[in-house]
């Protein structure tokens, strides 16, 4: 690990300073120093932000949540709010890491996590997420962890959260603060960006800002879940993850929502594939065509190829738990 400096924020604009000429923020720092000790990110200096009053989950006005940028993942899944009103996101929670590490990771934290392909991780192979230009070995390699749908020709990484796969489902808003002490609130929708021919840039965030909060909006009505298909039953990515709201109005579903996770580089929404459910009869016919929507553009690789039927058997097995009928 290279040296680095350390610095104690004392407030928000402290952090933001310091950040905006070239330093690090670290609260958990369950991911970043990893990255450190691998030397794919190298940092001057690392801007500790955990004295910060950033730590509570409060009501908003509307009826929503906010949930501070320090709230451990641990804490968010246990709430009782959450639980009860946005049970998906407990549920995408307590499917992530270890106990260990939950009780450590962020929220905004959990947000910024990196990406978990190999080849970025090995400082010996070309990435062009970590030295824009170099080329991606995944594109010839190992890509059973690796996305299907918004990949590019320079970038096929998939995202790795639990967390913001669910957030997405729930129209969640990132609370941002500048250098300059501006606040603004982003959606989730907005907050990633594609890899296009600049994988390196993750999300819209601009030097000296941080994150503050992730704002919810009211319950929304409806039964919630979130199912992960991974490897082993802990401490493992998703495969193919899916979180989901449906509202039934007898046999027809009314409002749906769904994100989809390990098959898209940034939390995946599809707003076709829930048009397609909308107001059609639960039956898996009509949860196999809203799936084949979601996957028409998909673009697997020799090693995730099984991604594509796996994901359409995840999304009719999620939504004939919500829908609560037999559909065979």
């Amino acid at each position: 690990m290279k040296p680095f400096d350390y610095i104690r924020a004392t407030d928000t604009s402290h952090a933001t300073e310091i950040a905006s000429v070239g330093g690090v923020i670290i609260a958990g720092g369950t991911n970043l120093l990893d990255l450190m000790k691998l030397e794919v990110m190298a940092p001057d200096a690392l801007v500790d932000i955990n004295r910060l009053d950033l730590k509570t989950i409060n009501r908003t006005d509307d009826g929503g949540l906010r949930i501070g940028a320090l709230v451990s993942n641990s804490d968010l899944a246990a709430d009782r709010t959450v639980r009860a009103d946005y049970p998906a996101l407990s549920l995408a929670l307590l499917s992530g890491a270890s106990g260990q590490l939950r009780n450590k990771a962020t929220t905004g934290g959990n947000l910024l996590q990196r990406s978990r392909c190999y080849y970025f991780y090995d400082t010996a192979m070309p990435c062009n997420k970590r030295e824009p230009g170099t080329g991606c070995q995944a594109m010839d390699g190992a890509t059973r962890l690796h996305a299907i749908l918004g990949t590019s020709e320079h970038c096929i990484a998939s995202h790795p959260s639990d967390m913001a796969v669910a957030m997405r489902m729930l129209d969640a808003e990132v609370e941002v603060e500048s250098s300059r002490g501006e606040v603004r609130t982003v959606p989730l929708s907005d907050f990633y960006t594609l890899p296009g021919d600049t994988p390196h840039i993750e999300t819209v965030l601009k030097s000296g800002d941080l994150i503050t909060a992730v704002l919810l909006p009211a319950a929304p009505v409806g039964q919630q879940t979130y199912r992960k298909v991974r490897d082993r039953a802990s401490y493992a990515f998703a495969m193919v993850s899916v979180a989901a709201r449906v509202q039934m109005d007898g046999d027809t579903i009314g409002d749906v929502a769904l994100a989809f996770g390990g098959i898209g580089s940034q939390p995946w929404r599809d707003a076709d594939c829930e048009a397609a459910l909308k107001g059609q009869t639960a039956t898996k016919d009509t949860f196999a065509r809203a799936a084949d929507i979601l996957l028409a553009d998909a673009a697997p690789r020799r090693d995730n190829a099984f991604k594509v039927p796996l994901t359409k058997r995840t999304l009719i097995a999620t939504l004939t738990e919500l829908c609560g009928k037999d559909t065979a």
